[in-house]
């Protein structure tokens, strides 16, 4: 058999053509498009790394801030509760204070109103005692205990000396009104006659003299003029009395200062103020 080489030749050609037109319109397209998919597969596949990636680092994220939250909240619980405790205690402790201040103020309050009470109480004993000692003076009084008392006075007014003197002599001399001698009764005409020379010779001068009846004297007699005093009353020992008990009770005079005791006299007193 014998071999036709055109025909041969020509398969072969043809063959040549047909597999570089399958390469050229066939396998190169459908390789191209397998290239391209296995391309977008491996991107996708790198993408769904990254966002995997991502989103376990979002979740890490997450979970350290819901850890972080956890605490915190956990810390301001404590804190919140603590607080609450502490002013709790604060408030309790506070309402103790206040109720032992009130407790010791009502305590403190009755305590005051007592000791005015037993003060009033005594106090007013007090009074009344000295209130019936110058109303027994006053009934008790006489001639002779009058006529003893302008002794003990005059002996007074001979005793002054010093700057006591010499304003009582200014204030006599300086006006010719006269002054004024008052005491508990009526004084007769020989008391007053010595009284007038006992003050004529004492002070050099003649010194007018108005006598008058003094019901708030208690067994005594004074010589006034120009805010010029001197007296003898037996309520100076009264007084000094009053003090002294006052001082030994323990009350207060008006002004709210403690009485003072005067020292003890061991004889008449003549005042001038």
């Amino acid at each position: 058999m014998l071999i036709d080489w055109f025909t041969v030749g020509a398969q072969v050609v043809n063959f040549l053509i047909l597999v570089w037109l399958l390469k050229r319109f066939l396998y190169g397209p459908i390789l191209a498009a397998m290239d391209a998919r296995e391309q977008r597969i491996a991107q996708e596949l790198a993408d769904a790394a990254t966002g995997k990636a991502e989103a376990q680092k979002e979740r890490a994220e997450f979970r350290h801030k819901n850890e972080q939250f956890d605490a915190q909240r956990a810390t301001l619980l404590t804190r919140a509760t603590e607080e609450a405790a502490a002013e709790r205690q604060k408030l309790l402790d506070q309402a103790g204070k206040d109720a032992d201040a009130l407790s010791a103020q009502r305590k403190e309050s009755l305590s005051k109103e007592a000791r005015a009470i037993h003060m009033s109480l005594r106090r007013r004993t007090q009074d009344e005692v000295f209130a019936i000692a110058r109303q027994t003076l006053t009934d008790l009084a006489s001639a002779s205990l009058e006529r003893r008392i302008c002794e003990v006075f005059l002996q007074r007014v001979c005793e002054l000396e010093g700057e006591a003197k010499i304003k009582l002599t200014e204030a006599l001399q300086s006006c010719s009104e006269p002054a004024m001698v008052r005491s508990t009764m009526d004084l007769p005409a020989d008391l007053r006659a010595a009284i007038q020379n006992t003050l004529n010779e004492t002070f050099s001068a003649d010194i007018p003299l108005l006598f008058e009846t003094a019901p708030h004297l208690v067994g005594g007699i004074e010589l006034t003029r120009h805010g010029q005093r001197v007296a003898w009353d037996m309520a100076d020992y009264l007084t000094s009395l009053d003090r002294s008990i006052s001082h030994l009770l323990g009350l207060k005079d008006p002004s709210g200062e403690a009485t003072e005791p005067e020292p003890p006299q061991s004889q008449t007193r003549s005042t001038i103020t």
